[in-house]
C-alpha cells in the first residue's frame, strides 16, 4: 500500500499551519513565529520551510498570494482544506494525549495497589522490558 502524504504531521508541519492560522504570512515571518511560539524548541531552516510550504501547496493546504508583484516576499495563506487538515491533526493529537493520560492513570492505580512495593515495581519493569524485546509474550 503506498504511503499517503500528510496523513499525520511532523511538529514543524503543524507549527507552520499554526502560524498561518490567523492570516497570510511570508516564510521569514512563519519561521519567526514558530521559533517564538515554541521558545526555540522547534526551529525551521529555509530549506525545510520551503520544502514543507511546497508540499502544502501541492496538497492545496495553502496558496501563494499576490504572485504578480515583482521583488516582494512570497506570502502564503491557508485554504479551507488546510484549515480542515490542521483541525484534524489537532483532534488526532488530542486523542493521542487522551490515550496516554488513560494509560498513566491506569498505571497509577496499579502502582497504588498491587505494585506498591519497590520489589514489585522492579519486577513489573523487568517484565515490561522483556515484553518489548519479545512482543509475542
Amino acid at each position: 500500500m503506498p504511503k499517503q502524504a500528510l496523513v499525520s504531521m511532523t511538529e514543524p508541519m503543524l507549527y507552520i499551519l499554526m502560524a498561518l492560522r490567523d492570516g497570510p504570512k511570508c516564510g521569514i515571518d512563519i519561521a519567526d513565529i514558530v521559533s517564538k511560539r515554541t521558545n526555540k524548541r522547534v526551529t525551521i531552516g529555509p530549506a525545510t520551510l520551503y520544502t514543507l510550504l511546497g508540499k502544502f501547496e501541492d496538497a492545496d493546504y495553502i496558496v501563494e498570494i499576490d504572485k504578480d508583484q515583482p521583488g516582494r516576499k512570497r506570502t502564503y495563506a491557508m485554504t479551507r482544506k488546510g484549515v480542515r487538515a490542521y483541525a484534524e491533526e489537532i483532534r488526532r493529537l488530542q486523542a493521542c494525549l487522551k490515550d496516554a493520560k488513560e494509560v498513566e492513570s491506569e498505571l497509577a492505580i496499579e502502582q497504588g495497589s498491587e505494585y506498591s512495593s519497590d520489589k514489585a515495581r522492579a519486577e513489573r519493569s523487568k517484565l515490561m522490558e522483556e515484553k518489548y524485546r519479545n512482543p509475542g509474550l
